[in-house]
């Protein structure tokens, strides 16, 4: 019975090698042409990201100085302060609709 373990245990140990052999084997060969496709993407959307991000960062800014501007200041008379406000409303939609065009012109 102890020869049958050692046998199972060498032929075992033998299957294992030959596993880790052919992985490190399939690991060097050149990648099928759907994972080339796909680190492509990922690089493409990593430069989207960056592009997000910058979107993102452009509207925070707009938004902070949309809310600054809406304030009236204490100098100011309602009928000022209303018509600045209206002005100021239409700006900034103007100013969201150009940051949001600016990121489909760099889309792939």
């Amino acid at each position: 019975m102890q020869s049958m373990a050692k046998k199972v245990m060498i032929y075992s140990m033998v299957g294992l090698m030959q596993v880790g052999l052919f992985a490190t084997v399939a690991e060097a060969a050149p990648q099928p042409v759907e994972l080339q496709r796909y680190e492509y993407e990922h690089q493409r959307d990593h430069h989207h990201n960056g592009w997000e991000r910058e979107r993102n960062r452009r509207i925070h800014e707009e938004n902070i100085r949309h809310e600054r501007e809406m304030k009236r200041r204490p100098f100011e008379t309602r009928r000022a302060w209303r018509e600045r406000q209206k002005y100021e409303i239409e700006r900034h939609k103007r100013a969201i609709h150009r940051i949001m065009e600016h990121r489909d012109w760099h889309r792939w």
